[in-house]
């Protein structure tokens, strides 16, 4: 279990560090309010990592709901700057309009835009309700 919190802690940095240097491009995406949307994603989801891997050995779950735990938060995380990355170049309003501010883009890239936010929304709730279970007072392995 040591290796799957490096793996989470460097899982963490790298997307920190992503984050920032989207920051540094973030005004030349189509749509830079949701560049800095990615920017702050891939700096937060990095924060997020990077906490769960410091309480990983704390979490009490049965090895594959620890899996499921893990890779949930792996994708819900990079596919979360992803997608967000991919709505800010391509000018999507999908599922964002406080950041579309007048932005859109073709049908196809809405949907695929919404479905990933989607599908993100679902594997980091379902992450964060399997680490919140292995934490309860009298969570076994």
């Amino acid at each position: 279990m040591e290796a799957t919190k490096r793996r989470l802690l460097w899982h963490g940095m790298f997307l920190f560090l992503i984050g920032l240097l989207t920051g540094l491009v973030e005004q030349k995406f189509n749509n830079p309010r949701m560049g800095l949307a990615a920017h702050l994603e891939g700096v937060m989801n990095g924060i997020f990592l990077v906490a769960s891997g410091a309480i990983w050995m704390e979490i009490r779950l049965s090895p594959r709901l620890k899996a499921a735990a893990f890779w949930s938060a792996l994708y819900g995380t990079y596919i979360n700057w992803g997608i967000t990355t991919l709505a800010a170049i391509l000018g999507t309003a999908a599922m964002s309009p406080i950041t579309a501010s007048g932005h859109s883009a073709q049908p196809w890239q809405e949907s695929f835009v919404t479905l990933g936010f989607v599908s993100v929304g679902v594997a980091i709730i379902a992450s964060s309700i399997l680490i919140l279970w292995g934490l309860r007072r009298g969570a076994t392995i």
